[in-house]
């Protein structure tokens, strides 16, 4: 009759731990597959967070403190609100002023349309000079080569001849001012898009982030 050799405590301990081992070096990849984009997923809602946060109190500040502050030193002190976002490199700020602005009128000086026009349009220029990321306004895009040192862009018409915005179209009665803020940032993410096969595959978020508030 055949005995079975019997395993020691440390052979045990071996064995297990090499179970164990071949386990996490399994599990491995399929938890850094669900905890990189989780880690993505927080950062761009921390992201939009911020701009929300900037776009509005930035229109506030502007209705507020334009005639007191320049633009540029507003913008510079929303920017400064913004780590752990690089604004400085992949961020933009832009303040528009739209007024309400009577046009067509017939000879009595009423049933007139209201056509919103651009006052003015000012680019956040970190440094002192323009930003890495310069993309479009929403609300009315200035020509690249208007733009002057402190970040206001020149050459917008008055009156018939300014430029429309298009934002708030239809709301604002005629000599109505506001200012429209968008903030905008590019996000670099640490995960892609992931192709499982068999038509199953993971989804891209948007590295394009924009934020617009009116006050």
């Amino acid at each position: 009759m055949k005995t079975v050799p019997h395993m020691s405590h440390l052979e045990t301990r071996r064995t297990m731990a090499g179970i164990a081992s071949i386990e996490f070096a399994v599990l491995l990849p399929m938890l850094l597959l669900l905890a990189v984009p989780t880690y993505d997923l927080a950062r761009n809602i921390q992201a939009n967070m911020i701009l929300v946060n900037v776009s509005r109190e930035g229109a506030n500040l502007a209705l507020r403190a334009s005639l007191t502050y320049p633009m540029e030193t507003i913008m510079n002190d929303l920017a400064s609100t913004t780590p752990p976002l690089d604004m400085a490199n992949r961020g933009m700020i832009y303040i528009t002023e739209v007024m309400g602005n009577s046009e067509n009128c017939n000879a009595q000086g009423t049933n007139c349309t209201i056509r919103n026009i651009v006052l003015a349009q000012y680019e956040w220029q970190p440094n002192g000079q323009q930003g890495a990321y310069t993309p479009s306004s929403a609300v009315w895009n200035c020509s690249s080569g208007n733009w002057g040192s402190d970040g206001n862009c020149g050459g917008i018409g008055a009156g018939l001849a300014a430029p429309t915005a298009n934002a708030l179209t239809g709301q604002l009665a005629a000599g109505q001012i506001v200012y429209v803020v968008e903030s905008f940032y590019k996000m670099q993410y640490l995960f892609g898009a992931a192709n499982f096969g068999f038509g199953a595959s993971t989804t891209v978020l948007n590295p394009n982030l924009y934020s617009m508030n009116v006050f």
